[in-house]
């Protein structure tokens, strides 16, 4: 399990420190995400493994485990580990879409996250207007002032943004609509650095729209009205869905 933040933590290039249990678990599964372990084919065997990963056959066993919780392989006797089909794939397991980041673009992949965003992040606004409290409106003022401070600093400016969409998912006091947190998160990393809508795309240009953005979201959570609340989400969704997919998405 990885912690919010992770992925954008990444963008500056920062090594993640890790044990060879998520070590093993990540080379395999970003293998998975990214192609280099086809769909239906079958892992390389345990000693091929160990070797290559340089583990023992416990750790390796138990990061299969892991990635079998995950839906992204299953055991199966006398064959061995084989790659799951994506339909089977946990997509909302953070670590899952951490992955996701650095596979091929896939547009059509991307649409089905705005998507999911939408439909999920829109109902937590609804709700965090209604049980929102002074101390949340104070943290999302403070992390919508991060964002302003960020400098040139993509990293600080991106979890800051996370920040603010995570503590509003935690305001809406609904354990599954919080769930929509790690596709926000991979959006945003995608709208901070590789906007598809052109090779010369003005990344600043995003950032002052999305910290303009937000600033009307926080006044909306501030001033208690749900339907500017979730008109303000929207915005923010809609700016960073042109952002990854362009005008004509």
């Amino acid at each position: 399990m990885i912690e919010a933040g992770s992925l954008i933590r990444s963008l500056s290039g920062r090594p993640a420190a890790r044990n060879f249990h998520t070590f093993v678990i990540n080379e395999i599964g970003h293998g998975i995400v990214t192609g280099k372990f086809a769909i239906g084919s079958v892992l390389p065997s345990d000693a091929a493994m160990m070797e290559t990963y340089g583990v023992s056959r416990t750790v390796l066993r138990e990061a299969l485990k892991t990635l079998e919780s995950k839906g992204l392989v299953e055991a199966r006797p006398k064959v061995g580990t084989r790659v799951s089909p994506r339909a089977r794939w946990n997509f909302f397991d953070p670590q899952v879409l951490f992955w996701h980041y650095e596979a091929k673009p896939d547009p059509h992949f991307y649409r089905s996250l705005f998507e999911v965003r939408e439909a999920l992040e829109l109902q937590a606004g609804e709700l965090a207007v209604r049980h929102r409290t002074a101390e949340h409106v104070r943290i999302i003022k403070y992390w919508h002032h991060q964002m302003d401070a960020s400098g040139e600093n993509l990293e600080q400016f991106g979890l800051a943004c996370l920040e603010i969409h995570h503590t509003i998912a935690e305001c809406s006091q609904n354990v599954l609509l919080r769930s929509v947190t790690g596709v926000v998160e991979l959006t945003l990393a995608l709208a901070l650095t590789r906007p598809l809508q052109a090779k010369n795309a003005d990344v600043s240009t995003y950032r002052s729209r999305s910290l303009l953005g937000r600033e009307e979201l926080v006044r909306t959570m501030e001033q208690g009205s749900g339907p500017d609340c979730v008109a303000a989400l929207a915005a923010c969704l809609q700016l960073d869905k042109v952002a990854v997919l362009g005008t004509g998405n």
